[in-house]
């Protein structure tokens, strides 16, 4: 650890020290093979609902289609950060080269920007939906749901080209140990010996108007969405758009709560162990949660895949 650190410090900035969260493990063995496990389930969960949305007729809806955007977002998320970590650990390796960070902050950065955007545009879906069904195929027709996922690349892409450059110009002197598992912009910031008391403050602003936008859409949407609901004779059909919206909000629940916290929480709030519990939380856990949410209370994608899978009856007569 020490020669790799001194080589840092003296070579014209080479290369960062991630201590990563086996360090702080008691069962690091142990860790590594849930952490493996848990990418396995993220991969092949996503992989799962993305072939399904593409295969099955009926779930080529403006739902799906953003759904299967959220897994593609999910899947790149996870590859970011997990397999690094991981081969890091076996190999003994904890190093991560300057322009090495630089990546994978950018693109940690752009998919996390990206998915705010596109849980705002899933709301939208909603509300257009229930609250105007009958305009609901000109609303949200193919042209529209592309260029709204077009919107939340381009804006998740304009962050990650905003902080990361910015982060990384900052002179680091001392030690280049990062109290982190991956290149996130809080926990390298922490490195830099000069002042970055502005950029934070920066950082902060455009963090509210990050998650300001999204949340006024995602908070307009449903309460018109309750409104309508309050509104319906039909339990049933209550019953149906409270299950279609409830897995969203679950969603953004958990990735917004754990966003505003890394970003928007005063340092004194934050330590790197909490740092971290919550890091791992929201991008290690959320990719494998997303597609059990949304496949295991809908009935459509649970007989896709029974479809994809070709079981016979016993499997149907339990779905029921």
């Amino acid at each position: 650890m020490e020669d790799t650190t001194w080589k840092a410090n003296h070579s014209g900035r080479s290369e960062f020290i991630l201590l990563g969260i086996f360090s702080q493990s008691k069962h690091p063995a142990l860790l590594c093979v849930v952490i493996f496990v848990v990418f396995l389930m993220a991969l092949s969960g996503n992989t799962i609902m993305i072939l399904l949305i593409r295969s099955e007729a009926r779930l080529h809806t403006p739902m799906y289609f953003f759904i299967s955007q959220l897994s593609l977002m999910d899947m790149t998320y996870i590859s970011v950060t997990v397999p690094k970590m991981l081969m890091d650990w076996v190999m003994g390796v904890n190093a991560i080269s300057a322009p090495g960070c630089g990546m994978q902050m950018f693109l940690y950065v752009t998919l996390a920007g990206s998915e705010f955007f596109l849980l705002a545009a899933m709301a939208y879906d909603r509300y257009a939906a229930i609250c105007h069904p009958l305009h609901y195929p000109v609303l949200m027709n193919h042209r529209v749901c592309v260029l709204l996922v077009s919107i939340c690349w381009l804006l998740g892409s304009v962050d990650g080209f905003l902080f990361t450059p910015i982060t990384m110009t900052f002179p680091f002197c001392g030690s280049w140990e990062i109290h982190h598992f991956f290149c996130e912009v809080p926990a390298v910031l922490k490195l830099s010996c000069s002042d970055t008391s502005m950029y934070e403050i920066f950082m902060y602003l455009c963090c509210i108007l990050m998650l300001l936008i999204p949340v006024t859409i995602i908070s307009g949407s449903y309460y018109f969405i309750l409104l309508t609901i309050h509104r319906m004779n039909s339990a049933e059909g209550r019953r149906k758009a409270f299950a279609t919206c409830s897995s969203h909000m679950t969603v953004v629940t958990l990735f917004y709560g754990a966003a505003v916290y890394t970003y928007m929480l005063p340092s004194s709030s934050h330590t790197p162990e909490k740092d971290m519990v919550v890091s791992v939380f929201y991008t290690i856990l959320t990719p494998v949660l997303n597609p059990l949410i949304y496949s295991l209370r809908n009935k459509d994608v649970m007989g896709a895949l029974k479809k994809m899978l070709n079981v016979g009856p016993v499997f149907q007569e339990t779905m029921k």
